[in-house]
């Protein structure tokens, strides 16, 4: 097993490093990592450094020596999934997910069908979930570059991103409307590719026009039809394979 991964706010400049904290807690009282143990300290934002545990004292402080600090490249294509807002905890699946299957970003959506509405203080704590999903999603699957989680879109806000975008998708399953498969879809070299995920009642035609006026056509992934908190990592893990990302 790889070593497992803590999140620090600023990268060690020096040989050794004392994690404190939250965090240094997980390591000593959760984790019970030893001396001698390896550990990788990240700011999630794509930088690195792995470490041997020096001491664990009392119940939150670990000290890692060996630093030296590295920076994972960024990633090209760029994946960004537009989530349509989920009920219930579904939205944290989904995050967490597409987190651990290699999402680089996730855009919350307020489609026209969502259920679920992101107003107020409960917008802020729904959001701060998402985020705080994808950190520790981004910790349990090693990564070093956490996705990152966008403020809520409206429909308009989301077409300016699709129009943005080298390849733009929506993925619709609607069967009397026409769509390619998203497994023999020309993708780009590199740059950014942004697909949409609708809410569990669809897309709605409106919605549609204005993601095909930003040039985004819409996509189909096989036979069977995904809910709204699985399409978009079985879009990534397609993505992942043939942009040659997993290899």
């Amino acid at each position: 097993m790889t070593a497992p991964v803590f999140v620090v706010e600023r990268m060690p400049t020096g040989p050794e490093f004392v994690l404190e904290g939250p965090e240094g807690r997980h390591a000593v009282s959760v984790k019970r990592l030893q001396p001698g143990e390896d550990v990788v300290l990240t700011d999630g934002l794509g930088h690195w450094a792995e470490g041997v545990v020096r001491a664990a004292e009392g119940k939150d402080r670990l000290t890692v020596t060996g630093l030296g600090v590295h920076e994972e490249p960024a990633p090209d294509p760029r994946i960004t999934v537009v989530q349509a807002l989920p009920k219930g905890d579904r939205g944290e699946l989904a995050v967490e997910t597409m987190t651990e299957t290699g999402v680089d970003a996730i855009v919350p959506w307020q489609a026209a069908r969502c259920i679920t509405q992101w107003r107020g203080d409960r917008g802020a704590k729904a959001l701060s979930k998402w985020r705080s999903t994808a950190r520790e999603a981004g910790k349990q699957s090693r990564r070093v570059r956490f996705p990152e989680v966008a403020e809520a879109m409206t429909t308009r806000q989301v077409a300016a991103l699709l129009a943005a975008a080298d390849f733009a998708a929506v993925l619709h399953e609607d069967r009397d409307h026409d769509s390619t498969p998203l497994a023999t879809a020309e993708l780009p070299a590199g740059g950014s590719i942004v697909l949409v995920v609708g809410p569990e009642g669809g897309v709605s035609p409106q919605e549609l026009a204005a993601f095909a006026e930003a040039g985004a056509r819409p996509y189909r992934l096989g036979r069977s039809v995904l809910r709204t908190s699985t399409a978009g990592t079985a879009a990534t893990a397609l993505l992942l394979g043939r942009t040659g990302r997993w290899g």
